[in-house]
C-alpha cells in the first residue's frame, strides 16, 4: 500500500490532536468501566433469584437472602473479569473518549 501524502488546503489549519489518556488513567477507566458491569450484573442476577425463596442450597429464611446477594455479587464480579456481557468495553471506550477531549480542550 503506498503511502499518500494528504495536504490541508491554504488558510485551513490541522485540528490538534487528542491527547491520549495516561496509562494509569486508562488503568483506572478500565477497573471503573468492568466496577459498572459487575453492579449492573449483580443487580440481573439478583432479579434473577427473586423467586427461588425456600429453595436451593440456601433454603429460606432471612439469612438465605443476604447470602443470596453475596453469590449474586460474586457471580456478577466473575463474569465481569471474564469479559462480561461486553458492557465494559463500552463504557471504556467512552470513559476514554472524555479524557481525550478533556485532554485536547487544555
Amino acid at each position: 500500500m503506498a503511502n499518500v501524502a494528504v495536504s490541508l488546503p491554504q488558510g485551513v489549519m490541522a485540528l490538534p490532536s487528542a491527547a491520549a489518556p495516561s496509562p494509569d488513567a486508562q488503568a483506572k477507566a478500565r477497573a471503573n468501566a468492568v466496577d459498572f458491569e459487575a453492579m449492573f450484573l449483580s443487580t440481573m442476577f439478583s432479579h434473577m433469584f427473586t423467586s427461588t425463596d425456600g429453595e436451593g442450597p440456601f433454603g429460606g429464611g432471612g439469612a438465605g437472602g443476604v447470602w443470596r446477594s453475596f453469590l449474586s455479587d460474586e457471580y456478577a464480579k466473575s463474569f465481569a473479569k471474564a469479559g462480561g456481557i461486553g458492557l465494559a468495553d463500552s463504557v471504556y471506550r467512552s470513559l476514554i473518549a472524555q479524557q481525550e477531549a478533556r485532554g485536547a480542550q487544555k
